[in-house]
């Protein structure tokens, strides 16, 4: 757990210094468990992230775009109506618990000051905003409604009581000397690090772990020291907020993990780890949990197809087998003297071969001598007119697999208006029955939305997400001299720069683009094939998206979701 209440006092280091005197100036409520707060503070406007998200609950200055609702949600009116136009007088937290408390003043509809608290409690699936009448020390309201029936310690249902969460009874580690941690600690008993989180609070395994292996060969006299020297560093706010990635796997807090062997990068402050960490993991769970039926019916209908292609294969080798079935008819017609009815099989010799062999025939005791030889006969015509169209429907079935893979890569990297027009296209491609009339046809007479980046020289980029996306911007949007970029062979997005004549550099950067939105996100040496638009065209009656092209060239990148993120926010 990285998020613990050691980290949540480095975040609210970073909260007070900006927050506390700004005015909120307008508040969002872009998804069910997360909140936007605006604050005009020291001459600029912040925004400010709160999310209940139950797997990414969590707090910090963002500068990522979100996407509100035409209609805001009824807490996010509430808190409207309670907290805009208030100043922000005084934010703490809770011991060292993952509480924040964000204390507001303000006036109400007649007049009168008002004083609130915005008490934001980050604990995984708990995880919770609740508003609180100051004063009084009662619910507002709540991000999410915890009844009784749920919950008897604590109700958390407007007018009800604010009560904290159970109280740990643990230390608190910045006020521990390196006597407390020998008195506290038994260091015959091993697990030391599981020692420190049980006995001090605030404490993840995570930092515990670091403690322990800075203090080297942990013991009486290493150990306590590492602590102080650690818990001193936090306490004094010298941070280093750092990300580090291990086998794929990211870890990241307010100090640098040294117990952890992987790549490491730095960021200036807490809340631009937090946001590059968190950069598309809560909007790839909403989406993977809103479009689960969309993911069901695509990974069914691949699967589908490839059954269909092996039977297919099966019956492609059957139908080989028709010199065989002809060579039978032919062998048999010649000595229909040495068959009688009743037969199931007779030795004939086989003229066609150079050595004269004999052939065993295999016979339907119902069927007459020239009965059987006109089956075989049958069997040939029928096969051998079988190869063309078999052949063709394994060439439609190959392409259906390669549309469905096409539509699973775009959904690993789709946002909610991605998924609409997936769903969309496969109306309209007849997949799925089309339940939303209306909706739809507001949306067919909808332009796509493309994701726009800028190289490092100021050079435009963009990016299809989805095939609609993809045909808008390679068929109707770009220039016939813009540069067209496709991860080569493998499943991706389009990409185009608009320019005739781009750098070398805006050309890697624009195939990191492509490689980084394609199913080879997470490879290494992407080959990815650039040519101007011109040289790309649309079969008739191909697969939405699907294009050939000509006159390319081949480069190899590496993905780097750094530079994606670098390109996105130039």
């Amino acid at each position: 757990m990285s998020f613990d209440g050691i980290f949540t006092y480095g975040i609210l280091q970073e909260l007070s210094e900006t927050l506390v005197s700004g005015r909120i100036s307008k508040i969002y409520q872009p998804f069910p468990n997360e909140l936007i707060l605006q604050v005009r503070a020291k001459g600029e406007n912040r925004k400010l992230l709160i999310s209940a998200h139950p797997n990414y609950s969590r707090v910090h200055f963002t500068n990522e775009p979100y996407e509100n609702p035409s209609e805001p949600p009824m807490f996010c009116m509430l808190l409207r109506k309670h907290l805009e136009g208030s100043i922000i007088e005084h934010v703490y937290q809770l011991g060292l618990d993952r509480i924040l408390v964000i204390e507001t003043k303000g006036r109400n509809e007649i007049g009168d000051v008002t004083y609130k608290q915005l008490i934001i409690e980050i604990m995984g699936r708990h995880s919770n905003v609740v508003l609180v009448d100051k004063e009084k020390q009662t619910i507002i309201d709540s991000i999410k409604h915890v009844p009784m029936a749920l919950n008897r310690h604590r109700t958390l249902l407007p007018g009800a009581p604010y009560v904290l969460p159970p109280s740990q009874d643990k230390l608190h580690p910045f006020e521990a000397d390196e006597e407390t941690v020998v008195k506290k600690i038994d260091f015959n008993s091993g697990k030391l690090a599981t020692q420190l989180v049980q006995t001090f609070s605030g404490l993840s395994p995570l930092i515990a772990n670091e403690v322990v292996f800075r203090s080297g060969l942990a013991n009486r006299s290493t150990l306590p020291k590492s602590f102080v020297e650690t818990m001193t560093l936090i306490k004094e706010g010298q941070f280093t907020p750092t990300l580090t990635t291990v086998n794929q796997k990211d870890y990241f807090y307010l100090l640098e993990l040294t117990h952890l062997e992987g790549t490491k990068k730095t960021y200036a402050t807490i809340s631009e780890l937090l946001d590059r960490y968190y950069y598309g993991k809560a909007e790839r769970d909403r989406v993977k949990q809103q479009a689960h039926d969309l993911v069901q019916f695509i990974s069914t209908e691949k699967k589908k197809n490839e059954k269909k292609i092996k039977k297919l294969e099966q019956t492609l080798q059957n139908a080989e087998k028709a010199s065989d079935y002809q060579l039978a008819g032919e062998l048999l017609t010649a000595n229909l003297h040495l068959v009688k009815k009743g037969d199931a099989k007779v030795d004939v010799i086989n003229y066609y071969d150079e050595n004269s062999g004999t052939l065993t025939i295999s016979l339907d005791p119902q069927k007459s001598p020239s009965q059987n030889a006109q089956s075989y006969f049958t069997k040939y015509q029928k096969a051998k007119n079988s190869v063309s169209i078999v052949i063709e429907q394994i060439e439609k079935a190959n392409e259906e697999v390669q549309y469905f893979e096409s539509l699973i890569q775009q959904m690993d990297t789709a946002t909610h208006k991605d998924i609409a027009e997936i769903r969309e296209e496969l109306v309209e491609e007849g997949y799925l029955r089309n339940r939303q009339q209306k909706q739809a046809k507001k949306q067919k007479n909808t332009t796509p939305t493309l994701e726009q980046y800028v190289s490092s020289d100021g050079t435009t980029i963009l990016v299809g997400k989805n095939n609609k996306q993809n045909e808008y911007l390679t068929n109707r949007l770009a220039a016939r001299d813009d540069v067209w970029f496709h991860t080569k062979d493998i499943p991706g997005s389009h990409v185009v720069i608009r320019s005739q004549e781009p750098s070398e550099e805006t050309i890697l950067e624009a195939a990191h683009l492509a490689a980084y939105f394609s199913k080879a996100k997470n490879s290494s040496s992407v080959p990815v094939d650039y040519t101007k638009i011109r040289h790309v065209k649309k079969p008739s009656g191909a697969k939405p998206g699907f294009v050939t092209y000509d006159n390319q060239q081949t480069v190899y990148v590496t993905p780097s979701e750094e530079l994606v993120l670098k390109l996105r926010q130039s």
